[in-house]
């Protein structure tokens, strides 16, 4: 993949956007479609995907390492029947997270990967949680916290994740659509789903990782390390500036883009 310069630029431009996108409300997996599609590029192979990944794990985990950190200590904990003031975070990040497993583990047993990845799939899912997101931002008088969310809120987080696995949705967007739903403050939403990417990531990773070991093809080169660098970086920055943003203002500049980005392939699609 780095032999020839078209191959370093597709490197280059999908870690960048993955790192970019991953925590925004608008959809890594739509974009990471999208862009060999228009670039005509050929597939980056599974190696690059998972690569990425774990570059926009690192940032996550080095971004919010004070949470990992006492996340990870409540963890031990609770294998050695202990509590911490921790717990009950980590408790409903486990709970958010089982539902997207579960329904992960389902949408593998269905051949429908070629209908998710669909433009008109993808512009549909854009255009319909970007109206969501809209929706359930427009009071800014909320003020929960993480804490305060309890089971079944994050069970409910959880299940609105799940719609995540149609690509144009966004993790990320959907667990603050969920978050707002419950009345979370709109930077809270936003870390707690970037917390919710730590166990879904390393469940995506970790299962793609298995399926290619298990083929014996797995290969970690100069490109992937490449990317993963690059990917780090460009999530480090994507992270910053949603957090920043949000302290400060709606999630109305993401409801803008994802409309217009919606709009644009409906258009190629049916007007073109």
């Amino acid at each position: 993949m780095m032999d020839g310069e078209l191959g370093l630029v597709q490197i280059v431009t999908l870690a960048l956007i993955q790192g970019v996108t991953e925590f925004l409300p608008i959809s890594s997996s739509a974009h990471l479609i999208l862009v060999p599609l228009v670039a005509d590029w050929p597939d980056q192979g599974q190696e690059i995907d998972i690569a990425v990944h774990v570059g926009t794990l690192g940032a996550v985990m080095i971004y919010f390492r004070d949470e990992v950190r006492r996340l990870t200590g409540a963890l031990f904990a609770a294998l050695g029947r202990r509590r911490t003031v921790d717990t009950p975070l980590l408790g409903l990040l486990i709970v958010a997270t089982v539902p997207l497993i579960c329904a992960g583990v389902v949408l593998t047993r269905f051949d429908i990967d070629d209908w998710l990845r669909a433009i008109e799939v993808i512009a549909w899912a854009t255009i319909v949680f970007a109206v969501l997101l809209y929706l359930v931002d427009l009071s800014p008088r909320t003020q929960g916290t993480v804490r305060e969310l309890g089971w079944k809120g994050a069970l409910a987080i959880g299940l609105v994740q799940c719609f995540a696995l149609i690509p144009g949705t966004s993790r990320a967007g959907a667990c603050v659509i969920g978050a707002r739903m419950l009345g979370m403050e709109r930077a809270e939403a936003a870390r707690f789903s970037m917390l919710l990417s730590i166990p879904a990531i390393l469940a995506a990773g970790g299962y793609a990782s298995v399926k290619i070991a298990a083929t014996g093809s797995l290969d970690f080169g100069l490109a992937a390390l490449t990317a993963g660098a690059l990917a780090f970086v460009a999530a480090l920055a994507g992270i910053a500036f949603l957090m920043f943003w949000v302290r400060r203002s709606s999630y109305t500049i993401f409801v803008v883009y994802r409309l217009m980005l919606g709009g644009g392939l409906l258009w190629w699609v049916y007007g073109g």
